[in-house]
């Protein structure tokens, strides 16, 4: 049962992947990430020897659950590298707020030298 429902997820997120990157939602870098993501999934879903295997090896008794606990290091993964990006982007935006104020500033300091009669 378990493996049925991991193979229907798998597919659902495909087809999820498929359809935001078709509507320009996602782009190609993190689509290859989550394709990827899926093939493994989807490998290890269809292919339960393959996970009773891997699982053995592990230590995991019920096999099923190393689809999950791949899962969840993918997605801890995606959320470390999305607090990367959003860090490297806080500085950017810090940055562009500092250079627009300069710039600002010193538009405004020649517009008053030029409306200042003289």
């Amino acid at each position: 049962m378990i493996q049925i429902i991991a193979i229907i997820t798998t597919l659902v997120f495909l087809v999820l992947v498929i359809d935001f990157i078709r509507r320009g939602l996602l782009k190609e870098k993190y689509a290859v990430l989550w394709l990827g993501f899926i093939v493994v999934i989807a490998i290890l879903a269809i292919w339960k020897n393959l996970l009773d295997m891997i699982a053995m090896r592990v230590g995991i008794a019920y096999s099923p659950s190393l689809l999950f606990l791949v899962a969840f290091i993918f997605i801890l993964l995606i959320l470390l590298h999305y607090s990367v990006v959003i860090s490297v982007l806080t500085d950017r935006n810090k940055r562009l707020a500092q250079e627009i104020t300069i710039i600002k500033s010193r538009l405004e300091e020649t517009i008053g030298k030029d409306s200042q009669p003289k």
